[in-house]
């Protein structure tokens, strides 16, 4: 819970000044001994932890899996691979798996949406990259509107969605390759565009860093750029942005 929801609770009776007091009291972080699980997070950012499931043992990810969902109600996790996906769901069936994004997840129902973020793919092989950016998005509360298979080599199916890339308050342009779109659409918006590199081409792409640098070295205004197939963290950065809009229009 935020700090606004506790209070919340508090107002409407549902929890006592007692039990808010004891929340708000408890140490920062709970200690695991195999890990520190940051469960003020979201009291100071407004986003509670997130697992990152790659490299984590069976009973690591389950432990922490358990607890972030006791403490929050709902869990998020990326990079989940399909067997650690199967061990979840046998525990958990109310745990959905998306393999494309590999993003495993249990979310309270009846979510608000806010806003609005346009998430747009060069292609269908960058889709992994940008479903894990939707999915974040959306997660944290953001409305999110897919704008998919829109690059360069056919211009003309970008155009045609440009009403609703314009908008929305933050773009995200995943892309491979070499990496242009999201050059080409900071020269067609005034919201901020946050470029995703893929790690999608050939040979001279080498894995995505093609693309990174030229979305570093775009020559259109207003770009930022995250790591190379870092969904999340486009996702995440636009639903800061999104926040911020929403409340610009207040």
């Amino acid at each position: 819970m935020d700090t606004r929801e506790i209070l919340e609770q508090i107002q409407s009776g549902k929890m006592s000044v007692e039990e808010g007091e004891k929340y708000l009291k408890k140490q920062p972080f709970e200690e695991m001994g195999f890990a520190k699980l940051d469960t003020h997070r979201k009291i100071r950012s407004g986003f509670a932890e997130v697992i990152f499931c790659s490299g984590k043992s069976d009973e690591h990810l389950m432990k922490i899996f358990t607890r972030l969902y006791e403490e929050e109600g709902e869990v998020f996790g990326t990079r989940c691979n399909p067997e650690q996906a199967k061990m979840i769901r046998e525990q958990y069936s109310e745990a959905s798996y998306d393999p494309l994004s590999r993003i495993i997840k249990i979310e309270k129902e009846g979510k608000k949406k806010i806003g609005k973020v346009a998430v747009c793919s060069a292609g269908t092989a960058d889709l992994f990259v940008a479903e894990e950016a939707a999915q974040t998005a959306e997660y944290f509360g953001t409305h999110v509107e897919r704008i998919y298979d829109v690059g360069v080599a056919g211009i003309h199916r970008l155009l045609s969605r440009l009403d609703a890339i314009q908008d929305a308050n933050c773009i995200i342009a995943v892309a491979g390759m070499e990496g242009a779109l999201a050059s080409v659409i900071g020269g067609l918006v005034d919201k901020p565009v946050i470029a995703v590199p893929t790690s999608v081409g050939y040979g001279a792409s080498f894995h995505g860093v093609s693309a990174l640098l030229t979305m570093i070295n775009s020559c259109a205004n207003g770009i930022a750029v995250v790591n190379i197939d870092n969904g999340y963290g486009a996702g995440y950065m636009a639903t800061q942005i999104n926040r911020l809009g929403v409340k610009a229009d207040e």
